[in-house]
């Protein structure tokens, strides 16, 4: 791909991100905090601008903090929705992947994701890195990196690159 360096300020692209991932668990939480800390350093993603479902969700309110929003028709669809969009208007899609605890929604915005033509990276805890993971997973990504990888990488230099664990 390229390299955008800004010849007014000298800095290199930042990209915008969709950063897909559960947190239903207490190793898919583990994986969500430090890939969000990891975000964050990374020089080459806009974080501010980039889309985090869990902070972009329906009014303002977080089915983390409200769960009985999973009986809201309204809350449902609008959230819903509103990721398709988030997806939609990043330049990069970015998911956290625990190959033990498959997150379903995450599969589904991989999905949308391959079929919009986003580039996808798919984030795996450095300790699960090399387990077997869904083929369909494995097969929507165009590099599948590890959790400790995620602060440095580089993505105005996107690539493929080969998974080194087989799938299922």
């Amino acid at each position: 791909m390229f390299t955008y360096e800004s010849k007014q300020f000298g800095a290199k692209r930042q990209r915008t991100v969709y950063f897909a991932a559960g947190w239903f668990t207490p190793k898919q939480n583990i994986a969500y905090t430090t890939a969000m800390e990891a975000i964050k350093a990374n020089p080459t993603i806009d974080e501010e601008n980039s889309y985090v479902p869990l902070e972009n969700q329906y009014k303002g309110l977080r089915v983390d903090e409200h769960p009985e929003l999973l009986e809201d028709k309204e809350w449902q669809t609008a959230t819903f929705n509103g990721d398709c969009v988030g997806i939609k208007t990043s330049d990069i899609f970015l998911c956290t992947y625990v190959p033990d605890e498959e997150d379903i929604g995450c599969g589904v915005e991989l999905g949308l994701a391959k079929s919009l033509g986003k580039y996808i990276v798919l984030v795996i805890p450095d300790e699960d890195y090399g387990k077997p993971i869904n083929l369909m997973s494995w097969g929507v990504a165009d590099t599948i990196i590890k959790l400790s990888e995620l602060s440095k990488f580089n993505f105005n230099k996107m690539s493929f690159d080969f998974y080194e664990g087989s799938v299922y």
